[in-house]
């Protein structure tokens, strides 16, 4: 059976992390361009003094990037999540929100510069957002790609 956005959705809102953090997936973009996660803070998920946890805030941003471009990309390459940064602006509280966009530009960017098995680090920044749209934090995530050596070894020979 083939992964379609919206049964990854499904997948990533009901996987045992995820649901106990209270971050559900609202959605992947059926061209896999763009995902958008909350974290709805309550007596679960929130910290000592009552604001969204900042390890859940962080989870929430954990693999969208890499799994945006690892499906744009396709099974030829190796993409992981290598590093996170998480600047806190302001507390959060209620249903926070994040939207990770990866363009179809940026993707043929990564695999020129993936050609021939190069590891490629690229990094991607996004904001949680409050009900209101105010910034709660910005988040940076550090994305590996790197074409895998069958296809690289293929297009040698």
């Amino acid at each position: 059976m083939r992964i379609t956005p919206r049964r990854l959705a499904i997948g990533m809102s009901l996987w045992i992390p995820n649901l106990c953090a209270g971050i559900r997936v609202r959605r992947f973009s059926e061209d896999w361009t763009e995902a958008v996660v909350e974290l709805h803070v309550n007596l679960l998920t929130r910290n000592y003094v009552k604001t969204a946890f900042g390890g859940s805030m962080s989870a929430m941003t954990d693999p969208y990037f890499f799994m945006l471009v690892m499906h744009q990309l396709g099974r030829d390459y190796v993409v992981w999540d290598t590093k996170g940064e998480i600047e806190f602006v302001k507390p959060g509280r209620g249903v926070l929100t994040a939207r990770f966009e990866v363009s179809p530009a940026k993707v043929a960017d990564l695999r020129e510069r993936a050609h021939g098995g190069a590891k490629v680090l690229e990094w991607f920044e996004t904001d949680i957002t409050d009900s209101d749209g105010d910034v709660v934090a910005r988040v940076r995530r550090e994305v590996y790609v790197r074409e895998k050596q069958r296809v690289t070894a293929a297009k040698a020979a």
